[in-house]
């Protein structure tokens, strides 16, 4: 029987096997071929966050309220974001696909999946392009392709941003969202980046991308750092993508009078690192939050809707304007994944993002 990577149990994880579905008239049969999960989105779960669990997000008032009745459980939930796969087989109905096409979509990690042609997700909150099935660009590896939904994020944070020719950008957090958001303020017209993460080896992809300096938040005052690399003046922007909230303080601490912080990740917990009482007032600075899913029309909407966003990012790694070595890693086989899924939180200096590849 084919198997799934699970969370069953609070940071517990296991390979479960599962019964594949009958095939429909405008089914898929998918076998993967290679995978990822979604750090930051799956933690919540993974962690047991009960008090993000206990609330629902109210679409109208578009705020939390509490949920009603028992808190949900999230186990057994299925673990992964994207995955890239052969079609293997096709319902008689099936127009859009062929048995031997190499597709991707918004799937969870498992050996095979059964779909509809036209997208395997109908949730409201997901974006055009996150409900469909889409053939694999030949040029594209299936690294890169992984990397669509990270990219995604980074244009949205960058747009967010507004960064211009000329400007001066701090990036805090270097995982794959970062490093992608470091390339694309570069792209911008930014003449100088500077990158922020207490990793060593995510400081050393971010040098390699092009990163002016970058600076350990364990080891150095990165808000004076920054203020003194550019001699006192600050940059124009600072993008927060760890979800951390020493790192926002950071950010506020680095931008100069009236400048801007775009937050990109969930915060997790009392935000007892954030001090309001200090350079929050005396700069002024802007705090713009970026969140390009879950019903959130861009700021440039309706010019530049959700699908005109994910297919730039996907031109951008089409085109090579965006480099893809190192970000996906560490890669391992499937059958490891259950045990490397532990390492995105417990030894995070091992992963980038997790890729999984199948036999």
């Amino acid at each position: 029987m084919p198997r799934e990577l699970m969370a069953v149990a609070p940071r517990t994880t296991e390979l479960v096997e599962y019964d594949e579905p009958p095939l429909g008239d405008r089914d898929v049969r998918i076998r993967s071929e290679f995978a990822a999960p979604k750090h930051g989105t799956e933690s919540h779960a993974y962690l047991d966050d009960q008090r993000r669990l206990a609330r629902r997000f109210h679409p109208e008032y578009r705020i939390f309220v509490p949920a009603e009745g028992e808190a949900v459980t999230p186990f057994p939930r299925r673990l992964g974001n994207m995955t890239v796969g052969t079609v293997t087989e096709t319902g008689a109905a099936v127009t859009r696909f062929k048995v031997g096409d190499r597709v991707y979509g918004h799937l969870p990690i498992r050996e095979t999946h059964t779909v509809p042609e036209d997208g395997p997700f109908k949730s409201k909150a997901a974006g055009p392009r996150e409900q469909e099935l889409h053939l694999v660009p030949p040029e594209l590896s299936p690294e890169q392709v992984v990397l669509l939904d990270p990219a995604h994020f980074a244009l949205a944070a960058v747009r967010d941003a507004n960064v211009r020719v000329g400007e001066r950008v701090a990036v805090f957090g270097l995982g794959a969202i970062g490093l992608l958001i470091l390339q694309m303020t570069l792209l911008s017209g930014a003449t100088t980046v500077y990158a922020v993460d207490p990793l060593p080896s995510r400081r050393a992809l971010a040098r390699r991308l092009g990163a002016a300096a970058c600076y350990d938040p364990a080891a150095h005052d990165v808000g004076l750092e920054i203020k003194q690399a550019t001699a006192g003046a600050g940059v124009d922007v600072a993008i927060e993508v760890s979800g951390n909230y020493g790192a926002l303080q950071d950010a506020v601490r680095a931008v100069h009078y009236s400048g801007l912080v775009v937050t990109v990740s969930n915060y997790h917990g009392p935000g007892t690192a954030l001090h309001l009482d200090e350079e929050w007032h005396l700069t002024r600075v802007t705090v713009r939050s970026s969140m390009p899913v879950w019903g959130n029309p861009s700021r440039d909407h309706p010019q530049w809707d959700d699908r005109r966003v994910e297919e730039t990012a996907l031109q951008l790694m089409r085109a090579g304007r965006l480099q893809s070595d190192g970000l996906v890693h560490p890669v391992v086989p499937f059958e490891q994944s259950a045990e490397a899924y532990h390492w995105i939180h417990d030894t995070p200096d091992r992963v980038v993002k997790l890729g999984i590849r199948f036999p």
